[in-house]
């Protein structure tokens, strides 16, 4: 076996920088909008997100900090989760500056939106999909020790789906076609998911 470079978390990682990001990606990025209680909206992205059920259709991100969109979620119990793609990249980051909850980062960042058909939450207009959901579950993580961490997961069930038709052929969607952009490690990396990338394997048996 070659040489390894092995650490424990707990006593940090003798690295530049830390290489957890870095290893486990590239990952899917959680770009959120909520609305207030108040009415103010809100738009961030979230590095960890993923789909977690096919049917009912579950998703969920990880808040580091109580945020904004997880206090908005909590107040109203709505969210939509829009696709982040390379030509709505610099927007999408732009979205994530820190800034405080009276701030709507549609307006901050130039972004269009649309009204959803069945949440409060705009959708990102220029984004070929969006999933409008509803709050199912809020879960505060915990460390070994059984610790409370300042860290929460929100789960929300996918009531209404939104898709450009330009990604559909035969009924059929086009994963490298919609361009989408994962999040890398390090303070500055993404990748690009384009149809150049594909590759096919059947599950045996």
């Amino acid at each position: 076996m070659a040489d390894q470079h092995f650490y424990e978390p707990a006593n940090g990682h003798g690295l530049a920088h830390d290489p957890l990001n870095a290893i486990v990606a590239p990952r899917p990025i959680g770009w959120v909008s909520t609305v207030s209680a108040s009415g103010v909206r809100n738009l961030a992205p979230y590095s960890f997100f993923t789909l977690f059920n096919y049917r009912p259709p579950i998703i969920g991100f990880s808040s580091i900090g109580w945020k904004d969109n997880a206090a908005n979620i909590a107040a109203t119990g709505e969210f939509v989760w829009n696709l982040a793609t390379r030509p709505l990249a610099e927007v999408m980051n732009a979205s994530s500056a820190m800034v405080g909850p009276e701030v709507d980062e549609f307006e901050l960042a130039g972004i269009a939106a649309l009204p959803s058909r069945l949440v409060r939450p705009d959708r990102v207009a220029g984004s070929p999909v969006q999933f409008e959901c509803r709050a199912t579950q809020t879960l505060r993580l915990e460390s070994k020790e059984r610790q409370a961490l300042d860290t929460w997961v929100m789960f929300g069930e996918v009531i209404g789906v939104h898709i450009d038709h330009d990604l559909l052929e035969d009924g059929v969607y086009q994963t490298g076609r919609a361009r989408a952009i994962l999040r890398g490690g390090g303070p500055a990396d993404y990748f690009e998911v384009g149809e150049d990338n594909l590759f096919k394997m059947f599950r045996p048996g």
